[in-house]
């Protein structure tokens, strides 16, 4: 039987790849017509075998592939440990939770504590920080990185501060040293969102790994996609103790799915409270969740991670192609560039329309997506001004600003991005500066 099963998955196996190269042609690209997307998967029959190969085990949770992707992606970037989730925010909200253990006790953050952060962000950034209780304050951005203005760090501390929790800007990466340094003079926790940079490097270090956690975004717009997954990168083992458990419901436990008696005393153990010997496996040491990422979705992942160092070449290339196209608007455009000493894995190219441009940002959004370009925000622009803070805003409290937000509310107004990513052709970029060319000459 066992034979026949080998030939039989084989087969089926080999179709698979058959039915992707018939399946999946990229069709010619036609200027105006074709689609321009600013994001997308970028797969091969590789991505397609493992699925197949993983739901044929019909192991429904966490499983070998995981396993595998978890010590890659660490390996990749140089971590201790990696742990998979079934989303980017997830694991952002993970790694703000653990922050709140009861286990790391003075350390720990409290609610009415404060977290430093920026309000140009994507919201899932910020929401753990307020759904716990906590508070954040949000700091204005530097315009020629996006990033948090390190320089209003000062001002937003207060004796109540215990954290950091920052992105690195569409893979660009925040002045790392200067928050390292910063937090740790002040004692505080870095939450590093990473999901926007896998790749990005800050002194030949990967970001991601400089915080206390880090964290991965698996969406289809990223990097790597698993469609929909992520990540927690760790490196303290009391952390990883911590997150693991929060993740696999709070237990106690160390079992892997399917697995009994991994520690040898499942029965043999007092407790808490509980009677002597009560199952280890339904001991619980954490207000924790069910955040598992499912095998299938590892097997995507173990196929993608082998393109990673492919895919961010990519995405640094055709970054760089768009950048030396729109050095002519250079006068109407405020261009992207890299932070000092870093090398981004670029999730985006950025635009901020100049205050002197003779046409709005709303303007060229809509010729670029009437002209087949598809276009996006810088995530949220300002979130305070968002329909979700209405209330926080009209009672004057859950939130506060030091120093102003007058770069985030330009970012608000004037600024959108464009795709990077490694399904952009030359032709399509061509496309993309020949358009921006048509309608900037038109309205000078």
């Amino acid at each position: 039987m066992s034979e026949e099963k080998e030939y039989i998955k084989n087969e089926i196996l080999k179709k698979v790849k058959d039915y992707y190269k018939i399946s999946f042609k990229e069709a010619k690209f036609v200027p105006g017509k074709t689609r321009v997307n600013y994001a997308g998967r970028y797969f091969d029959e590789k991505e397609l075998v493992n699925l197949v190969d993983s739901s044929l085990e019909f192991w429904l949770t966490a499983g070998r592939f995981a396993e595998k992707l978890e010590k890659e992606l660490a390996d990749f970037l140089g971590a201790k440990s990696v742990l998979l989730v079934n989303s980017g925010s997830s694991a952002n909200f993970l790694s703000f939770m653990a922050l709140t253990s009861e286990t790391l006790q003075d350390k720990r953050i409290k609610r009415g504590d404060e977290v430093i952060t920026v309000a140009a962000a994507f919201p899932t950034t910020v929401n753990p920080i307020i759904q716990y209780g906590a508070v954040p304050v949000f700091v204005d951005i530097e315009l020629s990185t996006y990033n948090l203005d390190c320089s209003k760090l000062k001002k937003a501390l207060s004796s109540k501060t215990k954290a950091l929790m920052i992105a690195h800007t569409m893979g660009n990466p925040f002045d790392i040293e200067k928050v390292k340094s910063f937090c740790k003079v002040h004692n505080l926790w870095l939450i590093e969102d990473n999901c926007d940079a896998l790749g990005s490097k800050f002194k030949d270090k990967y970001t991601g790994t400089f915080g206390d956690i880090g964290t991965c975004s698996f969406y289809p717009a990223h990097h790597i996609t698993t469609g929909e997954g992520g990540a927690v990168i760790i490196n303290n083992p009391k952390l990883k103790k911590i997150v693991l458990s929060m993740r696999d419901w709070g237990r106690d436990c160390l079992c892997s799915p399917g697995q009994d008696n991994f520690c040898g005393k499942r029965f043999g153990r007092k407790y808490g409270d509980l009677p002597y010997g009560y199952d280890h496996k339904y001991v619980y040491s954490q207000f924790g969740y069910n955040f598992k990422m499912t095998d299938m979705q590892a097997a995507i992942g173990c196929a993608q991670i082998e393109k990673l160092s492919y895919f961010i070449k990519r995405r640094q290339e055709n970054y760089a192609y768009l950048l030396e196209g729109f050095k002519k608007f250079e006068d109407i455009f405020l261009l992207p560039y890299p932070a000092d000493e870093s090398q981004p894995s670029w999730f985006g190219f950025l635009l901020t329309v100049k205050e002197n441009a003779p046409f709005s940002r709303d303007m060229i959004v809509n010729y670029f997506e009437k002209n087949n370009i598809q276009t996006r925000m810088l995530f949220a622009g300002n979130l305070i001004r968002h329909p979700a803070f209405d209330q926080m805003r009209e009672k004057g409290r859950g939130y506060k600003i030091a120093g102003g937000l007058k770069n985030t509310d330009m970012v608000m107004k004037d600024t959108f991005w464009i795709g990077v990513y490694p399904g952009m052709t030359k032709e399509k970029l061509d496309y993309i500066i020949k358009v921006a060319e048509d309608f900037v000459v038109g309205k000078r």
